[in-house]
């Protein structure tokens, strides 16, 4: 059975062309949906792969691993960025090297009137926030972030809850962290 008009994903052909994707169909309330995914071959999935890995590595170094050009290479990561499978190549910096040895996660539930946007807004730019993630269950974001000592991991929670519209806090020191390598 076709799907009305008005739920039908309308692409240009030469956007199908341009782009190499393939078109999966699903079904979802019994409306059937096309969407365009883009179709990554086994030589993306090694150079992202090699990436991963090592963000610095040469696309020299990359076209020996999976028999191409390095501006082969090149091309193929740019069109991995263009479609944003690769959003970053950025260096990972051990926060204890800047004096930050204290490292935890803390669940935030929001107050009732503080929205996402405020919160974010809020924490953007302090420097003891690694990274900070809108989440379900009971609250409403995990933050990362990398302390000085105790007393600035106080004095950061004391601050959310006093300016950024945070009700409550759960925190949790982060002893070890085991990074999984990709495959």
């Amino acid at each position: 059975r076709s799907a009305p008009d008005q739920y039908k994903l309308r692409v240009p052909h030469t956007l199908l062309r341009v782009i190499p994707c393939i078109v999966q169909r699903f079904t979802l309330n019994n409306v059937i949906f096309s969407a365009i995914i883009s179709a990554m071959d086994k030589i993306d999935r090694a150079i992202v792969s090699l990436l991963r890995r090592d963000g610095r590595v040469s696309f020299r170094e990359i076209g020996e691993s999976v028999q191409l050009s390095a501006n082969a290479v090149a091309e193929r990561v740019r069109r991995l960025q263009a479609s944003s499978v690769i959003r970053h190549i950025r260096a990972e910096v051990n926060p204890a090297a800047l004096g930050r040895t204290l490292e935890a996660q803390i669940d935030i539930k929001l107050q009732s009137g503080t929205s996402a946007e405020s919160f974010e807004k809020a924490i953007r730019g302090l420097p003891q926030v690694v990274t900070a993630m809108l989440v379900t269950g009971s609250f409403d974001y995990v933050v990362r972030v990398a302390c000085l000592d105790r007393d600035d991991l106080v004095r950061f929670t004391e601050s959310l809850r006093a300016t950024a519209g945070v009700q409550e806090t759960y925190s949790r020191v982060i002893l070890r962290e085991v990074r999984v390598e990709p495959a």
